[in-house]
């Protein structure tokens, strides 16, 4: 189960640094295959951690996860707190609405 939420992770970077290098033809389009490649990777973060036998009670006991840690340590600066917000809502028991992950 962790090689999806992996593969959802490199996906998720993969289009962040090409939304990073866009042109202005392409921004749009890019940022929003970065988007939607960033939720598939937090829905796969979610599933992930709601079938740990010990599930993490807090944001920072899922951040101490030996797992979580390494792909948070490589994320981009801009990146840290949106996942960490995503996080939040997981370890609370929170589910968004479709619409409430965009930004309008």
């Amino acid at each position: 189960m962790w090689d999806k939420v992996k593969a959802a992770y490199d996906e998720m970077i993969t289009n962040w640094n090409l939304m990073q290098s866009s042109d202005l033809d392409s921004a749009g389009d890019d940022a929003d295959r970065f988007q939607t490649s960033f939720y598939t990777f937090v829905d796969e973060m979610k599933e992930w951690l709601e079938a740990r036998e010990q599930k993490p009670r807090t944001t920072d006991e899922a951040l101490a996860l030996p797992e979580v840690a390494e792909l948070y340590e490589e994320l981009p600066g801009p990146l840290m707190l949106n996942f960490e917000t995503e996080l939040e809502l997981i370890v609370e028991g929170i589910t968004r609405e479709d619409d409430a992950r965009y930004d309008e």
